[in-house]
């Protein structure tokens, strides 16, 4: 049995000391703030409840995977599971709408068809199946196993099957997700139904290397989920099965070094002067942490990101209740996509004058404090690292592209709370509050991630700032990842 220190209580890290506990070994868990999740927080207010982070789901099987391998008890019997559907609608700049089911491929092609004109729909279909065969070359190397030592095999090769582009005297396949939107969909509203996925996850897709199709794609695949009660319902029950497991925790402690000795990590040193010796680390905090902590913070190889962009979040308190057939998700598209794109990743990033908004309205009774109400979050990105300045003109500005989805929006307002980038770097630590996107191969390893095993013997990280990346799938799988390194050793070659 041996003494393992886990940094941090966010998702990444809670999942790989639940797996590592089963395996026999005795875990405690340093949290410098006075509760666990990271990211995935709840603000609370006049019997309101809004979740602060992911409002939303995808890959379920990930927490299903873990659950059953850490207990008895089934996910599903911890957390009430609820099948989003339709998974969004969307309303277009020129003001056309239409609403895509959950995880039907034959549904989407029929709603497409009837709001957009015929062949848009086959046309957003035939992408998808390109899409799958993205996701079978990259599933198992970018989710399931270790970061392979030639990760820039993965750098090089775009994984995602092009269609020709002929244009004058050239023939060109799509290298970037814009330029699937602009050579395979043909429709501006397709391509902004594909971007949305890009911007959710604080991607540029004039940039994102074509292989980002992986994201509608999964979605589309395996559906999109809701926690009954937000999803910190989960980071509970996550929490509350490291503490069955008898994980060991302590909030209100800072790590500030990891200690080495024979050249390999022994532990770690608090804030306050404390030594907790262990025989292995797992750090799940953002780089610029680790950096302070260890002169070893990674495998050093793969190119750092620059330039993720945050979130903003705007909670708002409603009088009158949800209304019979709201949609749970809708995403209100940008009217000036360029402009928008260029204030959020261009030379001098800033707040775009017309944003993407993603709209989210749960049906959930305890969201508010009786039917009458109805909390309801809107998020769109925005540069990280900023001062703060501007942002409440943002959330008005945001409040007012949502009521193309709600037009009694400002009438119904009862109160309204801002989450920006500060509050996101006070739960995570990440430095300007910026969030992780999920690894993608091609673009020249610049969406891949530092390995789970580090440069230094004996210390490992998960989370979003390590392979695969951010999203809350891909948290879960950078925990069993690292567990599995530290159970099995550097033959582990990934999760089955």
């Amino acid at each position: 049995m041996a003494r393992i220190a886990v940094i941090g209580a966010g998702m990444g890290a809670l999942a790989a000391a639940a797996r590592l506990a089963v395996a026999g070994h005795r875990v405690a868990v340093y949290e410098r703030t006075e509760t666990y999740g990271g990211a995935v927080r709840r603000f609370e207010r006049d019997g309101f409840s809004f979740d602060t982070g992911p409002g939303l789901l995808p890959l379920p099987a990930v927490y299903r995977d873990l659950f059953v391998k850490t207990g008895k008890e089934p996910l599903e019997a911890c957390v009430e599971l609820v099948q989003v559907d339709p998974s969004s609608h969307h309303v277009f700049a020129d003001g056309t709408r239409v609403s895509l089911p959950n995880a039907s491929r034959a549904g989407a092609v029929s709603a497409l068809d009837e709001a957009l004109g015929a062949g848009a729909g086959q046309r957003w279909g035939d992408f998808l199946v390109r899409a799958r065969e993205t996701w079978d070359r990259t599933r198992r190397p970018l989710l399931e196993e270790p970061l392979w030592p030639n990760w820039s095999v993965l750098a090089e090769r775009e994984p995602y099957p092009s269609v020709p582009h002929k244009k004058l005297l050239r023939t060109r396949r799509a290298g970037t997700l814009a330029e699937i939107g602009s050579w395979e969909l043909r429709d501006p509203r397709l391509t902004a139904l594909l971007e949305s996925h890009a911007l959710a996850c604080g991607l540029d897709p004039r940039v994102a290397p074509a292989s980002a199709a992986v994201l509608p794609y999964m979605e589309h695949a395996f559906g999109v989920w809701y926690v009954r009660g937000g999803l910190r319902e989960l980071a509970r029950a996550v929490y509350e099965r490291c503490v069955a497991r008898r994980v060991e925790f302590v909030f209100g402690a800072e790590v500030t070094g990891v200690l080495e000795k024979d050249g390999r990590a022994a532990g770690v040193e608090l804030a306050d002067g404390t030594v907790a010796e262990a025989d292995f680390v797992v750090a799940g905090v953002a780089p610029g942490a680790l950096r302070t902590q260890t002169a070893a913070p990674g495998d050093g190889e793969v190119p750092p990101q620059r330039g993720l962009p945050s979130r903003l979040t705007v909670l708002l308190a409603l009088r009158g209740g949800r209304q019979e057939g709201a949609v749970h998700r809708t995403v209100v598209h940008a009217a000036d996509r360029e402009g928008e794109l260029e204030s959020l990743f261009g030379v001098n990033p800033g707040l775009p004058a017309h944003p993407t908004v993603t709209v989210l309205r749960p049906e959930d009774a305890e969201s508010t404090p009786d039917p009458d109400h109805e909390a309801i979050t809107l998020t769109a990105p925005v540069p990280s690292g900023q001062s703060g300045q501007g942002h409440d003109d943002q959330a008005e500005r945001m409040i007012t592209t949502a009521e193309r989805a709600i037009p009694d929006l400002r009438a119904r307002l009862l109160w309204h709370e801002v989450r920006t980038p500060a509050d996101i770097a006070g739960a995570t630590g990440a430095e300007g509050g910026a969030v992780p996107a999920p690894a993608l191969a091609g673009a020249d390893g610049r969406l891949l991630h530092p390995s789970n095993a580090t440069r230094m013997p004996g210390l490992f990280t998960v989370g979003g700032w390590s392979h695969p990346g951010g999203g809350l799938p891909h948290a879960g799988m950078s925990g069993a990842l690292a567990a599995g390194l530290i159970v099995e050793g550097p033959d582990f070659r990934g999760s089955q």
